[in-house]
C-alpha cells in the first residue's frame, strides 16, 4: 500500500473555505494599507544569503532556511569541512541563497537597489510568505504570511503615530480586541548603561524579550549565562517591575535614566508617540512594556508589538524604527519605520473567536437550480446579468432533484437559490429562495440585482 502523502511540519494546506477566511484578512489589511497611502511591491521568495545573514542576530541566523546550490554542490568543497563536521563553514560554501526570514531586510535591499527610482519618503506595503526553521508549535509556523507596511526616508515620529492608527483600524475592522505594547530601543540602551553593562545590550534584549514566555527567574538565569554580573541583574529588576499608568511608568523611567542622554532621548520619543496617538483617538489599549525588545538587532527607536486580549497566542503584529538597516547595503543615513501583521496568527485568533462575517466562505451569493437545457440557458442569461453587476453567481451544472441542489447550496454556504422553471420563463421572472429564512420572492432580473446588491 502506498504511503499516505504529507507536508513538512510547520506548514499547512488551506481548503477553499479556509482560503476564503484568509482572503478576508488579506483584503481587510490591504484596504487599510491603501487607505493610509501605502503602495504595494513584491520581492523574490529567495535572497542571496549575504543579504540575509547577520541582520537578525545569532538566533535569527540559525533559523534561516538555506538553499543548496544547483548541480554538484559539493564540487570543489574542502572535504575536511565534512569530516570535521564544520557545518557553518560548509553551509557557506554550498548554499549561496536562502528563503527570506522576513520582509523587512529584503525591503531594505530593494530600497538600496532601486533608490534612484524611488521618491522619498517611500511608503510601501507587501503581503507575501516568509520562512523560518523554527520548532513548530501552536501559533508558530515554519511557513507563514506577513503583511508589512514601512515608511523610509523620514525620521518624523508622525510615521510611528500613523502606523499605530493603522494597526488600530485593521483590528477594529476585524473585530479583535488588542493591546498595543510600545517601547524604545534607546531606552533599552540607556538601561544597559545605567546598570553598568553597555556592551551587553544585545544580550539583555534577547533575554528580557522572553519574560512573557519563560518568566523572570529563567530570564535572570539566561542573563547570568550571558555574562551579566549579579549586581547588574539585581539593578535590572526594579526597572522591569515598574508599574502604574503609561504616563506614570514613563515618569519612573525618566527618573531612573536621569542624566543618561540616549535613555532620555528614548523617553522623549515615547512621550511624543503615545501622547499624540492617544490625542487622535485609539480604540485599542496602549501600553508601555519595558521588557519589549523583539529580539532583532536592527531596531534603533520605537518598538511595537500587538497582543490579542481574548486569545492566548503570541504577537500578532510587531515592528519598529530602524535607522541603520540600509547602511549595510551601502546606503547609510536612511531612516525607516515599519510594522508587520502576522496573518496566520490573526487567522487563528479569528477562528478561536468566530469573528468572521456571515457568508465569508461562500464563493457565490446565488446559485441557480438546473431543471433542463431550456431552463439552464435562461438561467445563464440571468447569471450573466448578475455578474455584470458584480454579484457572484453560478449554475448548478447537472439536472438533479431540487433537494440535492438545495443541499449543495447549503453545504457551500450559498445564501440564495435562483429558480427558473416553466412558469418563470413564461412571465420573465425569477423565484428567489432565501435559504436562511426559507422565504421565496418572485422578482424581475432588475429587482433581483437590486435585492442582492
Amino acid at each position: 500500500m502506498a504511503q499516505k502523502p504529507s507536508i513538512p511540519k510547520g506548514t499547512r494546506d488551506f481548503t477553499a473555505e479556509e482560503m476564503a477566511k484568509r482572503n478576508y484578512i488579506f483584503d481587510t489589511i490591504h484596504d487599510v494599507f491603501r487607505l493610509y497611502g501605502f503602495r504595494q511591491i513584491e520581492t523574490p521568495a529567495m535572497e542571496n544569503l549575504s543579504t540575509l545573514m547577520g541582520k537578525y542576530g545569532d538566533e535569527g541566523d540559525r533559523l534561516l532556511f538555506k538553499i543548496l546550490n544547483s548541480g554538484d554542490f559539493l564540487n570543489g568543497v574542502d572535504r575536511s569541512l565534512i569530516d570535521n563536521n564544520e557545518t557553518t563553514r560548509l553551509a557557506a560554501k554550498i548554499c549561496e541563497k536562502g528563503l527570506r526570514y522576513d520582509l523587512t531586510v529584503p525591503f531594505a535591499r530593494f530600497v538600496v537597489q532601486h533608490r534612484n527610482d524611488l521618491q522619498m519618503p517611500f511608503k510601501r506595503f507587501q503581503i507575501q510568505p516568509v520562512w523560518r526553521a523554527d520548532r513548530p508549535q501552536k501559533g508558530r509556523y515554519r511557513e507563514f504570511y506577513q503583511c508589512d507596511a514601512d515608511v523610509v526616508g523620514s525620521e518624523s515620529l508622525y510615521s510611528e503615530v500613523e502606523l499605530l492608527q493603522l494597526i488600530d483600524e485593521v483590528f477594529a475592522r476585524l473585530g479583535i480586541r488588542i493591546t498595543i505594547k510600545v517601547n524604545n530601543r534607546k531606552v533599552l540602551a540607556g538601561i544597559a548603561e545605567v546598570i553598568g553593562v553597555p556592551d551587553k545590550l544585545v544580550d539583555i534584549t534577547v533575554a528580557i524579550d522572553k519574560i512573557d514566555k519563560i518568566g523572570i527567574d529563567k530570564v535572570n538565569d539566561e542573563l547570568a549565562e550571558r555574562g551579566l554580573s549579579a549586581g547588574a541583574i539585581a539593578a535590572l529588576q526594579p526597572i522591569l517591575a515598574i508599574s502604574g499608568s503609561l504616563d506614570e511608568r514613563l515618569d519612573s523611567l525618566a527618573g531612573i535614566l536621569a542624566g543618561n542622554e540616549i535613555g532620555q532621548k528614548g523617553i522623549e520619543e515615547l512621550r511624543f508617540v503615545t501622547r499624540t496617538t492617544v490625542a487622535l483617538g485609539l480604540r485599542a489599549e496602549l501600553d508601555l512594556d519595558v521588557s519589549l525588545a523583539r529580539g532583532l538587532n536592527y531596531y534603533t527607536g520605537t518598538i511595537i508589538e500587538v497582543k490579542a486580549r481574548d486569545v492566548e497566542i503570541g504577537s500578532i503584529t510587531g515592528g519598529g524604527r530602524y535607522d541603520n538597516l540600509t547602511g549595510v547595503f551601502g546606503l547609510p543615513g536612511l531612516s525607516g519605520v515599519g510594522i508587520s501583521f502576522g496573518a496566520d496568527r490573526i487567522y487563528d485568533v479569528l477562528n478561536s473567536l468566530d469573528l468572521y462575517p456571515a457568508g465569508t466562505s461562500a464563493a457565490s451569493k446565488i446559485i441557480f437550480a438546473n431543471f433542463g437545457e431550456k431552463e439552464a440557458l435562461t438561467s445563464l442569461k440571468a447569471i450573466h446579468a448578475l455578474r455584470k453587476a458584480c454579484i457572484p453567481a453560478e449554475l448548478y451544472p447537472d439536472t438533479a432533484k431540487m433537494k440535492k441542489q438545495i443541499g449543495y447550496a447549503d453545504a457551500m454556504n450559498i445564501p440564495f437559490v435562483g429558480i427558473i422553471g416553466e412558469s418563470e420563463m413564461a412571465d420573465g421572472t425569477i423565484t428567489l429562495k432565501d435559504l436562511t429564512s426559507g422565504e421565496q420572492q418572485q422578482l424581475t432580473i432588475d429587482q433581483l440585482i437590486s435585492r442582492l446588491s
